[in-house]
Formats: C-alpha cells, structure tokens, sequence
C-alpha cells in the first residue's frame, strides 16, 4: 500500500547539503573501502561493496574515485587505515540514537560524540543499549515524473519491495536488505535509474515526540552528522 514518507524531504534535504559540501563523496569513499577490505574487491562476490559503487554511481562519482578506494580497500594501493566504531546513546526524550563512524582515530571521534551528545541534552550508552531497537532495510527514490504509481507500486512488488511511499516529488520504496539489490536491479532494468539507493536503520516503534521536541533531536543529529568521521546517525523518533 503507498503512502506518505513523513522524513523523505528532511532526508532529501539533508542529502543535497551533504552533496554540496562534499562530504558525501567522502563518506562514500570511506564505505567503498571498508567494504573491500572486509570482503574484497570484486563487486560481484561482495554485496557490500556492490552497495557502495552503486550508491557512489548514483551521487555521480567519478569512476577513478570509485577504482582507487576499491583498490586501497583490497591492499593493492596504500591508503589511509580506517576503523569502524558504532555509538549507541541517547538524545532529549530518551530517543535512541546509534551512530556509524569510520575513522582513523579512535580517541578523536570517541571524545567528539561524547561531546556532542552530552551538549545537546544526551549520553552516551553501552554497546547493545539501543542497537537491537535498530532493524535495517533498504530505501530506494525514484523520481515521480519518471513512471506512473501504479506501474512503479507493480514492478516494485514484483521484485519483491515491502512498500511505496509517496510525497510530491519521489517515490520511495522500502525493502528488506535481502531484496534490496533485486529491486534495485529491476528498477535499472527497467530503464528507470533510481535518485538514491540505500540501506539503513528504522527503530519498529519509535519515540512520539511534539515538533518542539523533535526540533531538539534534530539539532542534535544535524551535529552528529556533521562530524567528519560520520557515515550514519539514526534516531528513533516520529511525530506525534
């Protein structure tokens, strides 16, 4: 059934002022290269890494920045040594918040969360605190103009997405990570070249807040976000 994605403007948003100032490609850069160091750097037989060159495709990047991070990831050019740390805390309201960092100090990135967090009115919790409210699923937009509702709610389906939301601009569709590059693959075969296709995390029932408390998690995740060693900040929350 399609319906209204309350954060897709938000997000979107988001996502062009990342853009602007180039710290998507950043981010991108730094995903490519952990995942081919963790399952090598052939993207057919790494569905991680397959994730990351096409969402790095679909933010236009240039084809030798895709080939270079593939290649520092798999050891075959000398690069900067990443490490992967996972925050799990709290914001105003007791919303949980989980944080997905890639950086090449641990110390820095662990006192400028901490900072952050304890400055916007959270703390800091214990590994497994809130990771466990988090279940991720792939998102895919697809422009509006570029197919009809029903005609995209049926090849989405059909290739096995959960859902289709609608707002004014975008279609997004929800799947499973399972179907994620299934529905991915069939929107591209299909002649229809998705906005953005990415996996993230949603919490079943997030926190019920009024839109000044919302404003409050926002500020907060806005600045988490804006940490240079930041590739994900999720927060458990919806309007009431």
């Amino acid at each position: 059934m399609a319906g209204h994605s309350k954060w897709s403007t938000i997000k979107r948003a988001k996502g062009k002022a990342d853009a602007a100032r180039g710290k998507l490609f950043n981010r991108l850069i730094r995903e490519i290269t952990i995942a081919a160091r963790e399952g090598g750097g052939d993207a057919t037989a790494n569905p991680r890494l397959r994730t990351a060159i096409a969402a790095a495709r679909g933010s236009n990047m240039p084809s030798k920045n895709i080939d270079s991070a593939v290649l520092k990831g798999s050891g075959q050019l000398e690069g900067v040594s990443y490490e992967e740390i996972t925050f799990e805390g709290y914001g105003p309201n007791g919303v949980p918040i989980l944080i997905e960092t890639v950086s090449d100090s641990r110390n820095r990135i662990v006192a400028e969360v901490r900072h952050l967090l304890t400055k916007h009115g959270g703390n800091l919790g214990q590994t497994n605190s809130v990771a466990y409210l988090f279940k991720a699923k792939g998102v895919i937009t697809v422009a509006k103009d570029a197919i009809g509702e029903d005609e995209l709610m049926e090849l989405a389906l059909e290739a096995g997405a959960d859902d289709v939301f609608v707002d004014d601009e975008e279609y997004e569709i929800s799947t499973s990570v399972d179907a994620f590059e299934a529905v991915r693959e069939a929107l591209i075969n299909a002649k229809l070249e998705p906005t953005t296709a990415e996996l993230t995390k949603e919490v079943d029932n997030p926190v019920m807040l009024t839109e000044e408390n919302a404003a409050k998690v926002i500020k907060l995740v806005d600045a988490l976000d804006d940490l240079d060693d930041a590739q994900h900040v999720y927060a458990g929350f919806d309007l009431t």
